[in-house]
């Protein structure tokens, strides 16, 4: 799982860097949002998001990460749902 968890950040840093957000400084709910991520993707070979997924989770309506409101999130809200992409301090 270390190999997968290592694939997931480096993939949601990239997905930070191109919406120009930085990813939740606390590392310990930041890894735990990620592992997540993992085990869907383990699962069902989809990121879905963690926090807005149905549970069981349902492929035909849950969002993948980063879900589409991401943006809007962040940019109201300073994070996203998950807690996992921030706001660039200014």
């Amino acid at each position: 799982m270390a190999d997968a968890f290592q694939e997931n950040l480096d993939r949601v840093k990239a997905i930070a860097e191109e919406h120009g957000c930085i990813l939740n400084p606390n590392e310990k709910h930041l890894n735990k949002m990620l592992e997540r991520m993992v085990n869907n993707f383990e699962q069902f070979g989809k990121y879905y998001c963690p926090c807005k997924q149905h549970h069981p989770l349902d492929p035909e309506k849950d969002p993948l990460c980063p879900c589409p409101e991401m943006d809007e999130e962040v940019d109201e809200d300073g994070h996203c749902e998950c807690w996992v992409f921030f706001r660039k301090e200014k």
